[in-house]
């Protein structure tokens, strides 16, 4: 083990002996400092896009990981459970399901109006998203109806045809959405 000795103000105060691990992590640490401090610095600044094509491409961007998102949480969590039958009284694992699906309900909504916010940037995504607007609307409760356990055929199918039609209008405008399923953290907003 390789050893140095930290100095005092004038040599006569007890002295603490570094190992060469403990050496390197303070150097680290020195050498950390100065862009850390730049990182606060610049986290401190809000950037934003100068030109019209970087706000598009990210709004675009946005777009496609709340959609995404969005996407991911119905499929995985309203969708494929309610097929499978576990929001079905006396299905093993209902209540856990209902209120995942409740979760992910409110989350794919919350999801999906941040997406049409997105997607307000880019003309040509703005466009394509405008129509739908009004059934990102009507799934404002479904999270609370799915997570009761009241949730039917209609509802299920209507979040569904929504996220579909998001998919549509986003490839359409080029920003292809692709399921990303959020973890428990996200959904629960932790």
């Amino acid at each position: 083990m390789v050893g140095a000795t930290a100095c005092g103000s004038d040599g006569s105060g007890p002295r603490e002996e570094l190992s060469a691990a403990s050496m390197g992590e303070l150097a680290a640490l020195a050498a950390a400092e100065p862009v850390a401090a730049e990182a606060d610095e610049m986290a401190a600044v809000t950037p934003s896009p100068s030109t019209s094509a970087e706000k598009q491409k990210f709004a675009k961007t946005r777009f496609v990981a709340n959609a995404g998102l969005a996407a991911g949480a119905t499929y995985q969590w309203i969708v494929k459970p309610y097929r499978a039958g576990k929001f079905k009284k006396g299905a093993k694992g209902r209540t856990f399901a209902l209120i995942k699906a409740g979760l992910a309900g409110a989350f794919a909504y919350n999801r999906l109006k941040a997406a049409a916010d997105n997607a307000k940037g880019d003309p040509l995504l703005a466009k394509a998203m405008a129509p739908l607007t009004a059934g990102i609307a009507s799934l404002k409760g479904l999270g609370s109806k799915l997570r009761k356990g009241e949730a039917g055929d209609a509802d299920i199918n209507s979040f569904d045809d929504v996220i579909s039609s998001v998919k549509e209008a986003g490839k359409s405008a080029g920003a292809e959405v692709v399921d990303k399923v959020p973890s428990t953290s996200q959904l629960t907003g932790g």
